[in-house]
């Protein structure tokens, strides 16, 4: 079988088209990068959707711990307290328990136990929490003279806060909003291993990657192509987002735009 044939009958197995039986011997190079890059499919989507959702229910957070009303102050404060505060594999494995537990009271909640929405969901409630904090410090930091000016021009409330604050809070966050975005695609993998089953093996890339390293017992070839995969998704992060970062650092002189560093978290 041709590399082309191969990336033919494999290329879209994660999504359950081509091939379904996987390779049990004699596994080549192109097997390796093909089906650990149909993998990689999952893993945008999870990481795609959890962020753009998220950004918004961060926002939200950030301006409910900022707020005056003490309850909706609490729930937001022990929003971002919870899913911080507690590992995300932790928090797949609970959400899987919940959403079977919900699962055997209605068919409704059929859905919420597959990876696709059940993960997702966790995903998108986790990063909520930490891009919230995020936001959270930028909304602290928002130079008071901006505010003031704001004032002096007779902006309040929405228009006030569409077009002096939100922008001002996203042009201080998003350099440490962007490490955010990086590290949720990477917690991706974890989907995967914790409660959420790969159905009918269509798995994410490292599912894919553990299944070459156990087959063949060598790990030194499939997690250096998924290393090499994800480190191409990280360059086109930083690459997306660096484009937004100099939208929102247009109107300052060169000097004192914001500058993109990635800072790799160790420890969730």
């Amino acid at each position: 079988m041709s590399c082309w044939e191969t990336i033919a009958d494999y290329g879209l197995r994660s999504l359950g088209i081509g091939e379904r039986l996987l390779p049990r011997d004699n596994f080549t190079l192109c097997q390796q990068f093909t089906l650990i890059g149909s993998g990689l499919i999952w893993n945008v989507y999870f990481g795609t959707l959890a962020l753009v959702s998220g950004f918004f229910l961060a926002t939200a957070v950030a301006l409910g711990k900022a707020s005056s009303v003490w309850p909706i102050r609490k729930a937001s404060e022990w929003f971002i307290f919870v899913f911080r505060g507690s590992p995300l594999f932790i928090q797949f494995f609970f959400a899987y328990f919940v959403f079977l537990s919900l699962k055997s009271v209605s068919p409704v909640f059929d859905a919420f136990s597959a990876a696709w929405l059940g993960a997702l969901i966790v995903l998108f409630l986790n990063t909520a929490a930490y891009s919230g904090e995020i936001f959270y410090g930028a909304l602290l930091s928002i130079p008071r003279g901006d505010v003031e000016a704001a004032d002096a021009y007779g902006f309040h409330g929405w228009q006030k806060f569409r077009k002096i604050t939100w922008p001002t809070m996203l042009r201080l966050a998003w350099p440490a909003y962007t490490n955010e975005a990086i590290f949720l695609f990477h917690a991706t993998t974890l989907v995967y291993f914790s409660g959420f089953p790969a159905w009918q093996q269509k798995g994410d890339a490292l599912y894919y990657a553990s299944y070459f390293a156990d087959k063949t017992f060598n790990p030194f070839i499939p997690y250096p192509i998924l290393a090499g995969y994800f480190i191409l998704l990280t360059l086109v992060i930083i690459g997306l987002f660096g484009l937004v970062n100099r939208h929102l650092n247009r109107h300052l002189p060169q000097d004192g735009r914001a500058r993109l560093k990635l800072r790799p978290n160790l420890i969730r």
